[in-house]
């Protein structure tokens, strides 16, 4: 230990600071415990929430699906995370206010907030491609680009969303 400081503690007492380093870790590190499609994340000014949910179809191309809010408003965006090929990538898509039924690629374009890599990141760190359902949820999603592209999304403006989040978004909580 610096400056001459020197720590002893018995049995009993390294047990006590083992449950208190235990009970003060934060909530956020017990993700792990969660399922992926059950994770809710927020931004860290909490102006987002996005939260996972279960697939609708199993057969879907998709490995995730998610909604983001804009907390204080009544916007909600649409996302799906699907698994992309050389090199292997999460890759998310975020869309407001689609037409319904049949669409062409131009409507699709249109109502596209943001399109890029998903990352997860784990408990010590690492970072990865976001797991499908089913897997353990992330501690921390990384979505490159998201704020500017909400920026310049027609899910910005009056009414609708004001502060553009940050690009890496940490467990809130399990859904059930």
């Amino acid at each position: 230990m610096s400056a001459g400081i020197r720590i002893t503690a018995g049995r009993k007492g390294v047990a006590a600071i083992a449950a208190a380093a235990f009970l003060s870790v934060p909530v956020a590190t017990f993700g792990a415990a969660c399922k992926q499609e059950q994770a809710v994340y927020v931004d860290r000014d909490a102006a987002y929430e996005l939260r996972f949910t279960p697939l609708n179809s199993p057969s879907a191309a998709a490995s995730n699906q998610f909604k983001v809010s804009v907390l204080r408003t009544a916007v909600v965006m649409e996302g799906y995370v699907m698994p992309s090929e050389d090199p292997v990538r999460a890759i998310g898509i975020l869309m407001f206010n689609c037409p319904e039924g049949d669409v062409t690629g131009a409507d699709l374009n249109a109502c596209t907030v943001w399109q890029g890599a998903v990352y997860g990141v784990d408990g010590e760190g690492e970072m990865d491609n976001l797991q499908p359902e089913g897997a353990a949820a992330a501690e921390k999603l990384v979505l490159p680009g998201l704020g500017p592209a909400i920026r310049e999304s027609s899910a910005w403006g009056e009414g609708k969303a004001s502060v553009a989040p940050w690009d890496v978004l940490v467990f809130k909580e399990c859904a059930t």
